[in-house]
């Protein structure tokens, strides 16, 4: 089944994936073989494996899966299937073309700051969610699932944020439940461990995975400035 990774074209998804990872890799984002890269192109899945270093990866470490059956046309014989792999797949069954995991700190940083605040407040883990709003970067965040354009300076984005499990794949159900309880988010934050980020195509995806980093990043900093998120709440 090497057909299906062997190709010329470096948009081609095998491709893609392993340059991607490269990138990510000079990020912080995909450090110690974490995080992932998974790209859909008509009905197969190609996804980065398991437990390998992803600034070296190469296209015949890709595994590919076919979306209907949820099988696998390909399985590199000496590695292992990502464990993320149920969790690109929520995505893409809302229709997303390519889905990034990564283990950013500065995601991970929001998670805490957030987690922090609500047990200050006694909110429930379980509602958390990311807020901030007057950002001219939240322009680079689509409006959400089937609507047209982009958020705006004046929106907040809410990013939710799903408790940490032992198992990666064990994440699957309260990821599912946050993309139903926020259709127009196209990111969930998991407590102390990254985020996932989605969008329609590679490209999407890879600028909203961007986009939202700097956020991230922009929050943490503003906190050690004591400066809030949004208008009513200011962090403390």
């Amino acid at each position: 089944m090497d057909h299906l990774i062997n190709s010329s074209d470096s948009t081609h998804p095998a491709n893609h994936i392993c340059s991607l990872c490269r990138n990510f890799y000079t990020l912080g984002w995909v450090t110690g073989t974490g995080g992932g890269v998974s790209i859909k192109d008509g009905p197969h899945i190609f996804i980065a494996p398991s437990g390998v270093q992803k600034e070296l990866m190469q296209p015949t470490d890709i595994f590919v899966m076919e979306h209907a059956t949820r099988s696998y046309l390909r399985k590199p014989p000496v590695l292992k299937p990502s464990a993320c792999t149920p969790l690109f797949l929520a995505a893409f069954d809302r229709g997303a073309g390519c889905s990034i995991h990564t283990h950013s700190q500065w995601a991970v940083l929001v998670t805490l700051l957030v987690e922090q605040e609500a047990l200050r407040k006694g909110t429930p883990l379980a509602d958390i969610c990311f807020e901030i709003e007057k950002i001219e970067q939240i322009k680079g965040i689509p409006k959400g699932r089937g609507r047209e354009g982009m958020l705006g300076y004046f929106d907040r984005l809410r990013v939710p944020i799903i408790p940490n499990t032992a198992h990666e794949e064990d994440l699957t159900q309260s990821l599912d439940a946050a993309m139903e309880r926020y259709p127009d988010s196209y990111a969930v934050l998991v407590l102390r461990h990254g985020v996932y980020v989605w969008g329609d195509n590679v490209h999407k995806a890879k600028t909203q995975a961007e986009s939202l980093d700097y956020i991230f990043r922009l929050a943490v900093e503003m906190h050690g400035l004591g400066l809030p998120w949004v208008d009513q709440d200011v962090l403390e």
